[in-house]
């Protein structure tokens, strides 16, 4: 079963943070499913002033942690990004799309 995770930001220019973090990744803009990450399955991003929310459903933990450790956790180093207020994880009861 997938797994939900919320990742939360305070900081001012948080949603420059993003657009940077996003850079290093080679993601231009949103990413396209060729972009993503072995065990993705969606993300989603909003931000409100300082503040800079990531909702992203993976396969499982395993993978976002080993995309957290060789890819993200380096970005997030390289632009300076605070650590996180709010990192929580969620069993996925449901999940509706339209593309």
């Amino acid at each position: 079963m997938s797994e939900v995770v919320v990742i939360e930001f305070s900081a001012p220019g948080a949603a420059n943070i993003y657009t940077e973090v996003n850079s290093i990744l080679g993601w231009d803009g949103t990413p396209d499913p060729s972009q993503m990450p072995v065990g993705m399955i969606s993300h989603a991003a909003g931000e409100l002033g300082d503040k800079l929310i990531v909702l992203e459903v993976w396969q499982s933990k395993g993978a976002q942690e080993e995309f957290m450790q060789s890819q993200l956790g380096p970005a997030l180093a390289k632009v300076n990004a605070p650590q996180p207020t709010r990192i929580e994880w969620f069993k996925t009861i449901g999940d509706v799309h339209r593309h």
